[in-house]
C-alpha cells in the first residue's frame, strides 16, 4: 500500500458502496484511502487500510479460532475403537 498523502475520509452511502465495492477496496488497498459507510444518512461501517501489526493480529486470532472450533469439534465426535496395534502395524510392508 503506498501512502504518498493522507487522504481525506470519504463518506458513502451503502448501496452506492455495494455497487463500487471493489473500486473501494482497491482505493483502500493501493492508496490508503478509507471511507465511512453510511445507512439512511447514519454512519454504520469504516473501510481503511490496516497496518501490518493489526493484520499480524487478525491473522493470530483467526488461527487461535480455528484451533478452538477444531478441537470443540473433535471433542464432540465420538472416539474409534480400533483395538490394539503396535507402531509396526501401521505400515505395510
Amino acid at each position: 500500500m503506498s501512502t504518498s498523502k493522507p487522504w481525506p475520509i470519504e463518506t458513502v452511502p451503502a448501496a452506492e458502496a455495494n455497487r463500487r465495492f471493489s473500486e473501494l477496496l482497491r482505493g483502500v488497498r493501493e492508496e490508503g484511502r478509507s471511507y465511512i459507510v453510511t445507512s439512511h444518512g447514519r454512519a454504520v461501517a469504516k473501510m481503511l487500510p490496516i497496518d501490518d501489526a493489526d493484520d499480524d493480529a487478525a491473522k493470530e486470532a483467526a488461527r487461535r479460532d480455528a484451533h478452538e472450533r477444531l478441537i470443540e469439534h473433535l471433542k464432540s465426535r465420538p472416539t474409534l475403537n480400533l483395538g490394539k496395534f503396535n507402531r509396526d502395524d501401521a505400515y505395510d510392508d
